[in-house]
């Protein structure tokens, strides 16, 4: 509940507070708010999602929706149901004796019954000369494999994830080139059988200079050798740094490549904390991420909602009175309201 809402609540208490706006945290504010809960979800900005030129493999929305696009639609689809979208960077957040969590950001102190991470992850990016992100350089082999059907393709690294890509690569074009950039290779001799017997080409000079056409998008690289080779774009595969200090922090169990280990249902190994999308092992796809924050959001409300009430709760407590219900707040319902009347 936000001091800054318009029906005068003058504090920052919430049932559900969502760390990270981009598909699987506003997908599970979505669930948490329109099933009743007070949601608020902080988001410091950017992250994967935001760096998309367009949107692949979401049904329903088109190629030209940008990153951008798509979550400024999203933000404002949970806030017109009565979420409050803060943009601030959650800097700790540490469980009460009373249970509850407090969330600390750079402008202010928030406290929530149940905590939904979904920070995601950076990835890391190689030494340029490099194109920009979308304009050549591509971090996403199940978005992008598409638009290289038959097309010239780069991948760039020195590990099984690299080797393995580019031989992934032969299904959608016959014109793959692996990088390693002057680095010596560390995939095992198992891979290197199974590249010798693939057609991909394996270049270990380095990169020196990079060509662009008018259009900003990348055109070829040139060689130490002083060769010159065309590219539509690329994968470079350096892995990820995954944004699990938080989490971390509260004593939830990490798998071995550093993603939050979660049930099916989005819960970690500690009561009340959630974590979705980038985050937590599997595919890293906008489908996918919203598919988890839907199922973390039905989680918790079957968690936190006041009805039913148990056999034993009503021995103890009598009938439910018509004074109790609804259980949603009274911004929410006015949120409702208004929802219905637009």
């Amino acid at each position: 509940m936000s001091e800054t809402d318009a029906d005068g609540r003058d504090d920052r208490s919430y049932e559900v507070a969502v760390v990270g706006g981009g598909p699987a945290g506003l997908t599970s504010a979505l669930y948490t708010t329109r099933l009743g809960h007070d949601t608020v979800v902080i988001d410091r900005g950017g992250g994967r999602a935001a760096m998309m030129l367009d949107t692949h493999n979401v049904i329903g929305v088109t190629e030209a929706t940008s990153g951008n696009e798509f979550l400024a639609t999203a933000h404002e689809q949970v806030k017109s149901y009565g979420a409050d979208v803060v943009r601030d960077l959650v800097t700790d957040v540490t469980r009460r004796e009373d249970g509850r969590f407090e969330l600390s950001t750079n402008g202010d102190t928030f406290t929530a019954d149940r905590v939904v991470f979904a920070i995601g992850f950076a990835d890391e990016r190689p030494e340029p000369p490099l194109p920009r992100t979308g304009r050549g350089l591509h971090y996403c082999l199940h978005c992008d494999a598409y638009m290289f059907i038959d097309e010239s393709v780069y991948v760039m690294g020195v590990g099984e994830s690299a080797a393995h890509v580019a031989m992934i690569m032969l299904n959608f074009t016959d014109e793959v080139d692996l990088l390693t950039r002057g680095d010596e290779p560390e995939w095992s001799d198992e891979t290197q059988r199974l590249l010798d017997g693939h057609p991909v080409d394996v270049i270990h000079e380095d990169i020196v200079a990079m060509n662009k056409g008018d259009d900003g998008w990348l055109e070829s690289f040139e060689f130490e050798d002083g060769t010159v080779r065309e590219y539509k774009g690329g994968f470079p595969m350096y892995g990820s740094k995954y944004n699990n200090e938080l989490p971390a922090s509260l004593g939830c169990d990490l798998t071995d490549d550093g993603t939050v280990a979660v049930d099916d249902h989005g819960r970690t190994s500690v009561d009340g904390v959630y974590a979705v999308g980038d985050i937590t092992p599997g595919h890293n796809q906008i489908p996918v991420a919203m598919g988890q924050g839907a199922k973390a959001g039905l989680a918790i409300h079957k968690e936190l909602r006041e009805f039913p009430r148990s056999i034993e709760e009503l021995e103890a407590e009598g009938a439910v009175a018509e004074t109790e219900v609804p259980s949603v707040s009274p911004s929410l319902q006015n949120a409702a309201r208004m929802f219905g009347d637009d």
